[in-house]
């Protein structure tokens, strides 16, 4: 029998290679959720085969894993939007064996199996070679929390919010996107100033580089007003909600805020006025379906001029098996820094 080997495993040309993965499942209404035994011939029939190396649990990850997440539709089903690791096979010719790859958003982890296995097949127009200068292990470190915290920052220097304008605020700052924003937005000379709902990880935030903390509770007024003294620069909002309402109200002239996030609640009240007398903008950031050459663009500048200074203080490392005990830590909003799951 022909067989492959790659990432310490080999490969069997007739699908019946045995791996682990983290399968969720209902039947007749009893959800389940644990690790157990596949064969390649299970995956979906895409272009390129990958030993999956890493992943990272993100927020959308821990609702398909709990029972009233709503993000699977399907099952039984393999969760994880993100993976990092090396192509075993491939009919997609930009690919060869050994390339050390990655993959984000897309169908990923969502409507088409993810990254909590040890073994994934992807269509070829997902993957992100992996950049010089990152490590797959560095890749999965940030994952799609790092490469929104990335788009962000992106949008706002587009917008011309540049160091010498003034501080910029980053809201939900303890949360993934949150905390690797504060930490480029630092390393690029920008004045931070991080919200927070946990006075406990003020001391983690002023580490990975803002000027000072203040609490979630200090955006809020009792009485908003529909236009406010100018404070900020510009931002970067993961809460949404009356958080951002109140601070697009804020925002000095010709600044803008880049948001991604809707834990504080999808409702946006606000009025035009901060957009047409103060000329702001509110950038929508999807991770998503970004396209191909500005998700290579924004994945490069992660490897160099974006690349977080302490990136080995910003995760815990897990395995598949353990990936069920954090589930309610996030969801309950108490998970802290990254989750990287080696596989």
């Amino acid at each position: 029998m022909n067989t492959e080997q790659k990432g310490g495993m080999p490969i069997q040309a007739d699908g019946d290679q045995p791996f682990q993965a983290l399968v969720v499942d209902k039947v007749e209404g009893d959800f389940r959720a644990g690790v157990r035994t596949m064969r390649l011939a299970e995956l979906p029939d895409h272009d390129v085969l990958i030993r999956v190396l890493y992943s990272s649990v993100n927020y959308k990850d821990a609702l398909a894993c709990a029972p009233t997440g709503n993000i699977v539709k399907t099952y039984p089903f393999v969760p994880g939007i993100d993976l990092a690791g090396v192509v075993v096979r491939s009919r997609d010719e930009r690919y060869r064996e050994g390339d050390e790859v990655l993959v984000t958003g897309y169908e990923l982890g969502v409507a088409q199996f993810g990254g909590f296995s040890q073994y994934a097949q992807v269509s070829g127009s997902w993957i992100v070679k992996r950049p010089p200068g990152m490590t797959l292990q560095e890749a999965m470190i940030l994952g799609t929390a790092g490469f929104t915290a990335a788009l962000s920052v992106h949008a706002l220097q587009e917008s011309g919010v540049a160091p010498d304008r003034g501080p910029v605020l980053v809201t939900g700052a303890s949360g993934g996107v949150g905390s690797v924003s504060v930490a480029i937005l630092a390393k690029l000379g920008y004045e931070v100033v991080a919200s927070t709902g946990k006075p406990e990880l003020v001391p983690d935030l002023l580490t990975l580089g803002a000027s000072r903390v203040i609490t979630r509770e200090a955006l809020i007024p009792e009485q908003p007003r529909s236009l406010d003294k100018q404070v900020w620069a510009g931002a970067i909002d993961c809460v949404g909600g009356k958080t951002l309402s109140s601070l697009l109200s804020s925002v000095k002239y010709a600044g803008a805020v880049a948001m991604s996030g809707l834990t504080g609640g999808v409702e946006l009240t606000t009025s035009v006025f901060p957009f047409i007398l103060r000329g702001i903008r509110l950038i929508g950031i999807d991770s998503v379906f970004t396209p191909m050459d500005t998700r290579l663009r924004i994945w490069e500048r992660l490897a160099s001029d974006y690349k977080p200074a302490a990136l080995s203080g910003m995760y815990t490392e897990i395995g598949l098996e353990q990936i069920a005990d954090y589930v309610p830590l996030i969801l309950q909003g108490r998970s802290r820094g990254r989750l990287l799951v080696r596989l």
